[in-house]
């Protein structure tokens, strides 16, 4: 796990910005804070940043060369089948001078070419250098786990893990309004847009390749989506169970492999109780972490995973943490964010990720299992929209009713009426409308009213239906809730949930695996019919009916209970300064030129009013970009 940046020049102007190189490599020391290596060529830089983790010596060292010195290449990631995919090479007759995956990686390209990619298990971003046809050959991971952000102008083409590597070459800083029309509905930036133009985040399960001056994209992964064929599936719900765990407990065992440390994430739910009673099989004490919130009985469960631990003989840690101990952390937090991003749950990663790395430097993570096999509240209420009864029909009957009612996350009866109205409201839209209503804080209407005039007239609403429509595009009216999921993974999974936990990770230098998002497994759950993953009363159906033999009968009589950072407790009182002095205050909008200020004080008095709503969540989207174009724009 580490950083990567580099560039290729196509001409003497873009040679000039190869200096940059060192510049930018440092601007990522805590994805790779063991070392730094850079190699320059006449038109090529390549940077690399280190966390050693497999082949820990100098000979897993980067920028990793070939015997003949023609190939160079840098790697940010793990490929957990190397060891397999070596044996087969050594059978060949290839040698080997390290004990690491890079230099696997680095011979399977040599011998094969690009199709290789098909052959690795793990996550990767990677590119190299080829001195002889003076080609560069770029890729990504299926899923999207390591992220590679790439800008290219008429002089040079530019890669970097993180924006602020970018920003080190001096890229143009122009901000994309549709990006941040997107942002200010969504609170993150969906792929392979960027908050500025030019720069685009490589698609997930796509290379490209430069030779010759010209530059190829190319998709080399899809997930293999067919709804007719998980309707006929040919295995029963019972095979169905034995087969996830037949490739879930693989899964595990291909990451246990390091050479540090390793530990795993247990917060209580099913899907970290699975990946620790999983693991534990393959070593003697698994370390194992959980969060409690001392200040928030509501959310805290670490009772349950106290219960996994028990079971396990985990050598388990709790970091019991007050809202003070929150707080203190979301200028970090804010600080490290180097394209707005304002999933405030990123707040705890970074904490656990934190104390995690005092002990261990690899954590397995749950992550991904309510993306596949449907985990979430949402998804509940659009398969009930979809399989409508009178109680359904009660709800969208009584709209008039949830319209007045104080609606708020901070009361339990709020909370109910904020979710009847949203579900009521979702029941009058089509399932495209109904999954974008689902998926945003904000509505268009709402978001556009927020800029200026002459700002709203320039953000193209073409293009911006271009984009809405290409995340969309996989949702039907006569689909079932595979195409909410497949369309998760495309715009949720990526842009959210793996961005926050690569960023929070990587600010502390730890890297996080992730089992459920093993191509086999990822796969497999795509052959999988609606009738598995939910009904009526149970979502994530077939993860809880395959894992009930391995996991405590007490995790399956408690309610979810995804935590809620005390935004809006921190606006009112510790933030408030921020807000109505600092960086929503008059005067900064005025000057700023992108906001109205009349619109941003109507949500200031909605804020502080006696019926906030979900007003928290949009005031944080806009605390992070205001943050964020104070230190990298102002």
């Amino acid at each position: 796990m580490c950083g990567i940046s580099g560039i290729y020049a196509f001409n003497d102007a873009g040679r000039h910005f190869i200096g940059n190189l060192k510049a930018s490599t440092d601007a990522i020391e805590k994805r790779g804070p063991d070392s730094q290596g850079h190699f320059v060529s006449s038109c090529v830089g390549l940077g690399h940043r280190r966390l050693s983790i497999i082949d820990t010596t100098e000979g897993g060292a980067q920028p990793m060369h070939d015997e003949t010195g023609r190939y160079t290449i840098v790697f940010n990631g793990e490929i957990f089948n190397y060891r397999e995919l070596k044996a087969k090479l050594a059978a060949k007759g290839h040698t080997f001078q390290s004990q690491s995956d890079t230099e696997v990686l680095l011979k399977m390209y040599i011998t094969e070419g690009k199709s290789f990619l098909k052959k690795l298990n793990g996550f990767f971003a990677f590119a190299i250098y080829d001195k002889q046809d003076d080609s560069l050959f770029v890729a990504r991971d299926r899923m999207g786990i390591k992220p590679l952000l790439v800008y290219k102008d008429a002089d040079k083409f530019i890669f970097a893990s993180e924006m602020k590597a970018m920003m080190a070459f001096n890229i143009p800083k122009k901000l994309d309004l549709t990006s941040l029309y997107n942002y200010l509905q969504l609170n993150y930036i969906p792929g392979p847009a960027s908050i500025f133009k030019g720069v685009k985040k490589l698609r997930p399960g796509y290379y490209l390749h430069i030779r010759n001056g010209k530059v190829m994209t190319k998709a080399w992964y899809k997930i293999p989506y067919d709804k007719k064929k998980t309707k006929n599936n040919p295995l029963n719900y019972d095979q169905q169970q034995k087969e996830l765990v037949r490739l879930m407990d693989q899964s595990v065992e291909r990451r246990m492999i390091a050479d540090v440390p390793l530990g795993a994430f247990l917060s209580g739910g099913i899907d970290s109780s699975v990946i620790v009673a999983l693991a534990s099989k393959y070593t003697n004490k698994l370390n194992t972490f959980s969060i409690g919130y001392k200040d928030e009985p509501f959310f805290d469960e670490t009772k349950y995973a106290n219960l996994v631990a028990e079971k396990y003989k985990t050598n388990h840690t709790v970091f019991s943490l007050t809202n003070n101990d929150l707080y203190d952390h979301i200028f970090d937090v804010l600080e490290y964010t180097d394209e707005p991003f304002a999933d405030s749950s990123a707040l705890a990663v970074y904490i656990l990720s934190k104390r995690t790395r005092e002990k261990v430097t690899v954590a397995l993570s749950g992550d991904g299992a309510d993306e596949l096999f449907a985990g979430y509240n949402k998804h509940m209420g659009d398969y009930r929209v979809r399989h409508a009864g009178w109680k359904e029909e009660a709800v969208l009957a009584l709209s008039p009713l949830w319209d007045v009612l104080p609606k708020s996350r901070n009361s339990a009866m709020g909370n109910r009426v904020r979710q009847f109205q949203r579900f009521s409201k979702g029941m009058m839209l089509s399932n495209k409308e109904r999954y974008w209503q689902l998926a945003t804080f904000t509505n268009e209407k709402d978001a556009r009213k927020l800029f200026k005039k002459q700002i709203a007239r320039v953000i193209g609403k073409k293009l911006f239906q271009k984009r809405k429509k290409k995340i969309l595009e996989n949702i039907h009216q006569d689909g079932d809730i595979n195409e909410v999921l497949y369309t998760d993974m495309q715009l949720v999974l990526q842009n959210d949930m793996l961005t926050k936990v690569d960023l929070m990770s990587m600010a502390n230098s730890l890297e996080v695996r992730t089992p459920f998002l093993d191509y086999k497994v990822v796969n497999f759950a795509f052959s999988l019919p609606e009738s598995s993953k939910i009904d009526g009363g149970m979502k994530k159906k077939i993860v809880q009916d395959a894992f009930r033999h391995l996991l405590p009968e007490e995790l399956y009589k408690r309610p979810k209970h995804g935590f809620e950072v005390p935004l809006l407790k921190w606006f009112r009182n510790e933030l408030k300064p921020l807000i109505t002095d600092d960086l929503l205050s008059d005067q900064f909008i005025e000057a700023q030129g992108l906001f109205e200020v009349e619109e941003i004080r109507k949500l200031k008095t909605k804020l502080f009013s006696s019926n906030p709503e979900d007003i928290h969540a949009r005031i944080w989207g806009l605390i992070v970009f205001q943050y964020w174009w104070k230190k990298w724009m102002a």
